[in-house]
C-alpha cells in the first residue's frame, strides 16, 4: 500500500491536501492531510468518495467518433491516433477556408490545476481562435465589485478567523462549499465567537449558526447600507481607518445613506427592524469582525452593487486593518505566478471575445466568420450555462465540428462529433493555489489514467504539436512548466519561494502579512470609484430594484433560488453513483404556504415553467425558504430529473458589473405535473 499526496482539484476554494492510499494501481482510499493546517485532515463527504470517481464503470475508455444525431449520444470507438489527426485536420480546414475565429475553445472548472486547464487555453490562444470569457457563469460579478472596491487583490486568510470574535457567512453556505473555514469558524466560537448568517435560505450552515437572517434574494446591498447607516447614527465608526484608508465615505454619508434607515431596510429585507439595529451592534462593537462573502449575492441583476455594499463595511470599522478582521471573498489575485507562460504563449494580443454564459447565442448568431469549430474540455455547458436551450441548439448545428473532453460522457459530449477520455485529477500531475485559501501545493497523479484517458495537458500538447505550434511549453514536462510558472515574478508573498521546494509536493503557505491592501487606483477602499463612474455605473454602493421583477412578476409569482446540493454541488460529481443517490433525485423546495396555495404535497412530481420553458423536478416542501421563493439546489443533468434542467429557465441577461449570470433574477410558477 503506497501512500501519494495529491491536491484535489475540484472547483471549490478549499484547494484541499489529500493523502491517496494506492495499491497494485488502484486508488483504494482518500483521506485529508493533516499536515496542511487549514484540510487539517479531514476531507468533505464528496471528495472522499473519488475513489468511485476514478474506478467508475461509467467511464470513458476510449476515444469515440458520432454516429447518430448530436445529442443522441450514439458513438463508436477510435483510437487516439485517428482522433486527433480528424480533429486537426477538420481545423486546418476551417482555418483555411475561415480564418482562426472560426474556432472556439476552452477549458473551465472542473479541473483547477493551473496547467491543465491553462494549457487547453493556451493553445487556442497561440492558435488566435476566438476566446472564452470564461467565469460569467460564476464569479466574473463579484471580481469586477471587488475589484472596484479593493482592487486585484485577494482577502482577509481564512486562518486569521481564529481571531475574529464575530464571523459573518454572508450569502455562503459554508457546510457545502468551503467547509474548512466553517470547522475554523466553529474554533473560533468555541473561544467565544459569534456567527452570523445571512442568506435566504435556511442552510444547514444557517441552522448551525448562532444567529440566521433570512433575507430577501437581492436584499444584500440595503442590509448592508442599514447598517451603514447606523454605525454612523451611533457613533460606531473608526474615523481614523476611513480618514486613512478610505475614498469617498463623505458623499455616501451625504448622498446613499439617508436614504437607508432601519425601517426602510426592515421593509426591503423583509426582518425586523430589531433585527437590523442588533445586527448593525453586533458589528459596530466587536473587535474583530470577519465577512465570509458568498458569490451568490452577486448572481442576479444588481449583484455587483450588493457585493460593494459589503465589502465596505470593515472599511467603516476598522476591521481591515485588524488581525482577525476584514473580508474574504477569494484569494485567488495575491497569487503571482507567471500564468502568460501556460495561458498566454504566442498569438495576438486581442482577438474576438465569447462571453462564457451567452455561449447559445454565439454559437447561433456569431458571423464574419461563424463559429464552425469547439473544443470543450473540463465543463459542461450543455447543463451549466444559462439559457440551456439556447445553447443546446448551438451545439446541434450539424455545421458545428465539436470535440468534448471528459472523463464522462456527459450532456455537453452528447453533443460532440469527437469525444475524449480525459483523465480525473488523481490521475494528472499540476500545480493548484487556491482560491479561497492562501495555500499553493504540487499534486503527482496517484495511478496512471484508466483505461485510454490522457489528461488536458497531454491533449492541448499533441495538438498544438500537430497544428504546427513551436512555442516550448508544449514540449515540457510538468516539473519544467512549473519552474515557468516562477519565472520572473515579483508577487510579495510568492517571490523567492524555489520551484524545487514546490516539487516536493508538500503544501506552501502564501498567506499575506498585516493589514488588508488595497489595489485600487488611489492605493486604498473606494467607497466612491472613479473607475466605474468613468464607465457610467453607479460609483457609490446603493440598492434599487430589481427592474427584471416589474417585468416578469406580475405573470411569473415565485423567484428562483440557486445554491449547490449537498453531495451534487456541480456535475463533475455526477459520475459518482454514491453522490448521486445521497442527492436523491433533483428537486425544488417551496414554503408549506406556497405549497399549500398550490394544492401540491411534499414527494409530489411538478412543473417549473415560465417564458423559456418548463422542467419537471420532484418537491419538497419545507421552510428552508421564504414564501415567494423556490429553491432548486445544484445543477443537475435532465437525465435525472423529472424533465429538464434548471437553466433552461434561466435568462442569459448580464448583471450590472462584470457580465456575470443573474440566476438569482429568475421568476417562475410551480404547479402539478401534467399526469
Amino acid at each position: 500500500m503506497n501512500q501519494v499526496k495529491v491536491v484535489c482539484a475540484h472547483d471549490c476554494p478549499d484547494m484541499c491536501s489529500l493523502i491517496a492510499h494506492v495499491d497494485q494501481g488502484r486508488v483504494v482510499k482518500i483521506e485529508g492531510d493533516p499536515d496542511q493546517p487549514l484540510t487539517a485532515g479531514f476531507a468533505c463527504a464528496k471528495v472522499n468518495r473519488d475513489v468511485e470517481l476514478v474506478h467508475s464503470p461509467e467511464r470513458l475508455a476510449t476515444p469515440l467518433r458520432r454516429t447518430g444525431p448530436k445529442g443522441a449520444g450514439k458513438f463508436v470507438p477510435i483510437t487516439w491516433n485517428a482522433a486527433l489527426d480528424e480533429i486537426t485536420a477538420r481545423w486546418k480546414a476551417i482555418i483555411a477556408e475561415s480564418g482562426p475565429l472560426a474556432l472556439l475553445g476552452y477549458a473551465y472548472s472542473a479541473h483547477q490545476g493551473l496547467m491543465n486547464r491553462g494549457l487547453v487555453n493556451g493553445l487556442f490562444h497561440a492558435l488566435g481562435t476566438s476566446r472564452l470569457m470564461g467565469g460569467t457563469v460564476c464569479d466574473t460579478c463579484c471580481e469586477a465589485a471587488w475589484d472596484a472596491t479593493l482592487g486585484p487583490i485577494g482577502g482577509a486568510d481564512p486562518e486569521a478567523v481564529a481571531q475574529s470574535d464575530l464571523i459573518i457567512g454572508w450569502g455562503a453556505d459554508l457546510m457545502a462549499t468551503n467547509v474548512h473555514f466553517w470547522a475554523k469558524a466553529e474554533e473560533a466560537r468555541k473561544k467565544g465567537a459569534k456567527i452570523v448568517v445571512i442568506d435566504p435560505r435556511r442552510s444547514r450552515t444557517a441552522q448551525a449558526a448562532d444567529w440566521h437572517l433570512q433575507i430577501k434574494i437581492g436584499a444584500d446591498a440595503a442590509l448592508a447600507l442599514g447598517i451603514a447607516h447606523i454605525l454612523e447614527r451611533d457613533g460606531l465608526l473608526d474615523r481614523a481607518y476611513i480618514a486613512a484608508q478610505t475614498v469617498g465615505f463623505d458623499r455616501l454619508s451625504a448622498e446613499v445613506l439617508p436614504r437607508f434607515a432601519p425601517a426602510r431596510v426592515a421593509e426591503i429585507a423583509g426582518i425586523a427592524v430589531a433585527d437590523v439595529e442588533q445586527l448593525a451592534a453586533m458589528y459596530g462593537k466587536a473587535k474583530a469582525s470577519f465577512i465570509r462573502l458568498g458569490e451568490g449575492m452577486t448572481r442576479l441583476t444588481h449583484g455587483g452593487q450588493a457585493l460593494r455594499a459589503v465589502a465596505i463595511l470593515p472599511g467603516l470599522t476598522g476591521a481591515y486593518g485588524k488581525p482577525g478582521g476584514g473580508a474574504l471573498l477569494l484569494t485567488a489575485a495575491t497569487c503571482d505566478l507567471n500564468y502568460n507562460a501556460v495561458r498566454k504563449p504566442s498569438g495576438p494580443a486581442a482577438t474576438r471575445m465569447v462571453n462564457h454564459l451567452r455561449l447559445g447565442e454565439a454559437l447561433l448568431e456569431m458571423r464574419d466568420p461563424p463559429i464552425r469549430g469547439l473544443f470543450i474540455a473540463a465543463n459542461n455547458p450543455a447543463v451549466t450555462c444559462p439559457d440551456v436551450h439556447k445553447v443546446r441548439r448551438g451545439l446541434a448545428r450539424e455545421d458545428l465540428f465539436t470535440v468534448v473532453h471528459d472523463p464522462f460522457l456527459s450532456v455537453t459530449a452528447r453533443y460532440a462529433d469527437i469525444v475524449l477520455p480525459a483523465s480525473v485529477y488523481l490521475e494528472t500531475d499540476d500545480l493548484y493555489r487556491a482560491y479561497g485559501a492562501y495555500y499553493m501545493q504540487y499534486g503527482p497523479r496517484a495511478v496512471a489514467p484508466q483505461g485510454e484517458a490522457r489528461s488536458n495537458l497531454q491533449v492541448a500538447q499533441a495538438l498544438a504539436k500537430r497544428m504546427g505550434l513551436g512555442d516550448a511549453v508544449f514540449g515540457m514536462s510538468a516539473p519544467e512548466i512549473v519552474r515557468e510558472l516562477f519565472r520572473g515574478i515579483s508577487g510579495a508573498t510568492t517571490v523567492g519561494i524555489d520551484p524545487a521546494e514546490v516539487l516536493r509536493a508538500t503544501p506552501i503557505s502564501i498567506a499575506p502579512k498585516g493589514p488588508q491592501e488595497f489595489r485600487t487606483p488611489s492605493g486604498k477602499l473606494e467607497i466612491y470609484s472613479d473607475a466605474l463612474a468613468k464607465q457610467g455605473l453607479p460609483p457609490l454602493p446603493d440598492w434599487e430594484p430589481d427592474p427584471v421583477e416589474a417585468e416578469e412578476a406580475p405573470r411569473w409569482p415565485l423567484r428562483l433560488l440557486t445554491a449547490p446540493g449537498y453531495f451534487q454541488a456541480h456535475t463533475a460529481f455526477t459520475g459518482v453513483k454514491f453522490l448521486r443517490e445521497r442527492e436523491g433525485a433533483p428537486f425544488c423546495v417551496l414554503h408549506p404556504e406556497d405549497a399549500a396555495k398550490r394544492n401540491l404535497t411534499d414527494g409530489q412530481k411538478v412543473r417549473l415553467e415560465n417564458g423559456r420553458g418548463a422542467i419537471g423536478l420532484k418537491l419538497k416542501v419545507s421552510g428552508e425558504v421564504r414564501p415567494g421563493v423556490v429553491l432548486v439546489p445544484g445543477q443537475r443533468p435532465d437525465d435525472e430529473a423529472v424533465d429538464g434542467t434548471i437553466n433552461m429557465l434561466c435568462s442569459d441577461r448580464f448583471t450590472d458589473m462584470g457580465e456575470g449570470a443573474t440566476y438569482q433574477s429568475t421568476w417562475l410558477e410551480v404547479t402539478a405535473w401534467p399526469s
